[in-house]
């Protein structure tokens, strides 16, 4: 197992606001509910873009790879995710607290290989429901944002960042595109850790 690394919160936008003294009061904390039912689906649905591109490729992904309870003591909230990279080094997304998350990914590991996106909320004081699907991964260059759309429809490029326009290209997603899905895809891409980028690719 490798090394554990929380992911910021903030983008890399917010980051520099932050830097420079720009950023908003933050909000007030909402008041505490009740846990959500297991959707392993969570965070995974199409985007509601005005130009329905997305709505429309991006349909709800397939089944997970793993879906399994397991017991793990020790772990505080009702939810957990995660994702692992390449080198095995695990990536957290939501949790609360600073608990060891190595009995979740190993249990995971015991039917997949990293690199792979966890989904776990808990069931019991020590059970806990996992859904994990394998990822890929990607090596990109790329400072602007740390969330990138990109749809490629009759050789048109329409490249979105942080959800906002984006000039420019990332030739790294086109290729991987192309190559996954032919001439009319979409790609969608998170960054992970630094240059490291979750990637899925669809087709139009």
């Amino acid at each position: 197992m490798g090394l554990f690394r929380r992911r910021t919160k903030e983008t890399l936008n917010e980051q520099l606001m932050h830097e420079a003294g720009l950023d908003a009061q933050p909000d007030p904390e909402p008041e505490a509910t009740q846990p959500a039912p297991f959707d392993p689906y969570a965070g995974t649905y199409p985007a509601d873009e005005a130009i329905g591109v997305w709505t429309r490729a991006m349909a709800r992904p397939g089944e997970y790879d793993a879906v399994f309870t397991t017991r793990a003591a020790g772990v505080p909230g009702d939810s957990v995710e995660f994702a692992t990279l390449p080198s095995g080094d695990i990536i957290v997304d939501t949790e609360q607290g600073d608990a060891d998350l190595t009995p979740l990914a190993d249990k995971v590991e015991e039917h997949l290989q990293s690199p792979y996106r966890v989904v776990a909320r808990r069931e019991g004081p020590d059970l806990w429901m996992v859904a994990a699907r394998r990822i890929d991964v990607l090596e990109v260059d790329f400072d602007g944002g740390d969330e990138i759309e990109l749809a490629c429809e009759g050789g048109k490029i329409d490249l979105r960042v942080d959800g906002k326009p984006w000039p420019g290209r990332i030739p790294e997603l086109e290729h991987a595109g192309e190559a996954a899905q032919g001439e009319d895809y979409v790609v969608q891409a998170e960054r992970l850790d630094g240059r490291l980028w979750e990637v899925r690719a669809s087709p139009l």
